[in-house]
C-alpha cells in the first residue's frame, strides 16, 4: 500500500470509530502533514520501515486533530457547515478566500457571530481516546507495512509530495516548511509574512488543500474531484499548479538520479 493511501487507510479506520460529525478532509489533511513530517525526518539506518514510522506519526496527528475538535451543539455544527459552504462559493467566485467581513455579509450575520461561531468550534475538545471504555482508536488501528514491492511505488510518492510542496506559490510553501518541517511556532511565522495568526492557519489549510488535490490528481485519480466552476480564476490557478507539479517531476525523471528538494524552488 502507497503512503499515502496509508494515510487514507487510518482515516477511514478513524471515522468508523468517532462521531459523524468529524470531517474526513480535517483528518485527511492532519495525515498528510504527518506523512510530509515523517519524509523528512526518516533515518532508514534506524532499520524501521517507513511505512510503519510514518503510520506511527500519522496515527498520532489524527489523535491530535481528533482532539482539537469536540461536540459543539447542533446549532452550532450546522451553522459551522453553512459558513464553509458560504465560503467554498465565495472562494470560487471571487478566485481567492474570502474575508470575514464578506462571509458575514453573505450570510447575514455579523463579523463577531462568524468569529465566535469559528471559536465554538476550534476550542470544542471531542473525546479522549485514552478514556474510551474498551480500547482506545490507535490500539484499533491496523498497522501496515508494504512489502519490498511497494519500495518504487513508496519513492515515487514521496516524490511527488516533495514536488508538490516546491510548486506552492511562494507564501503557501513557506508557511508548509516553516510549521510542519522546520516546527515553528505559528505565532512566529505570522510574525515574520508580517500577518495575523488566524491568516497562517489559512494559509497553511490552503496549502495543504492543493498539496492533497495534486496527490490525488497524479497517484490516485478516483480521488480527485473537479472545481465548481471549471473556468473560473481559482480552478485556472489550481491547473497552472498541477501543470507545474507535472513538469517539475517529468525534468527530475530526465536527470540522473534524479533528486529533488523541497527548497529548489527560488
Amino acid at each position: 500500500m502507497g503512503n499515502t493511501a496509508l494515510v487514507g487507510h487510518i482515516v477511514r479506520e478513524t471515522l468508523a470509530r468517532v462521531p459523524s460529525h468529524v470531517d474526513r478532509d480535517d483528518l485527511t489533511s492532519a495525515g498528510l502533514a504527518a506523512l510530509v513530517q515523517s519524509a523528512h525526518a526518516f533515518d532508514p539506518d534506524r532499520g524501521v520501515p517507513f511505512a510503519r514510522y510514518a503510520a506511527t506519526r500519522i496515527r498520532g496527528a489524527v489523535v491530535d486533530e481528533l482532539r482539537s475538535i469536540d461536540w459543539a451543539s447542533r446549532s452550532v455544527r450546522r451553522r459551522a457547515r453553512d459558513l464553509d459552504a458560504t465560503r467554498s462559493q465565495l472562494s470560487a467566485t471571487l478566485g481567492r478566500p474570502a474575508t470575514p467581513q464578506e462571509v458575514a455579509t453573505a450570510t447575514g450575520l455579523s463579523v463577531e457571530e462568524v468569529g465566535a461561531n469559528d471559536d465554538d468550534v476550534a476550542r470544542a475538545q471531542v473525546l479522549s481516546l485514552q478514556a474510551a471504555e474498551d480500547s482506545s482508536v490507535g490500539e484499533l488501528l491496523v498497522s501496515v507495512t508494504p512489502g519490498p514491492e511497494s519500495v518504487v511505488e513508496h519513492r515515487e510518492r514521496l516524490t511527488y509530495l516533495t514536488e508538490a510542496i516546491a510548486e506552492l506559490p511562494e507564501r503557501l510553501r513557506h508557511v508548509v516548511e516553516q510549521y510542519f518541517l522546520a516546527e515553528r511556532p505559528m505565532a512566529e511565522i505570522a510574525e515574520t509574512l508580517g500577518v495575523s495568526e488566524s491568516r497562517v492557519s489559512q494559509i497553511r489549510a490552503e496549502a495543504l488543500v492543493l498539496l492533497r488535490e495534486v496527490l490525488h490528481r497524479e497517484l490516485e485519480p478516483d480521488l480527485a474531484t473537479a472545481p465548481a466552476r471549471p473556468h473560473g480564476c481559482a480552478a485556472t490557478r489550481r491547473e497552472a499548479y498541477f501543470s507545474a507539479v507535472a513538469t517539475r517531476h517529468a525534468a527530475n525523471l530526465r536527470r540522473p538520479h534524479g533528486s529533488v528538494g523541497v527548497n529548489a524552488q527560488a
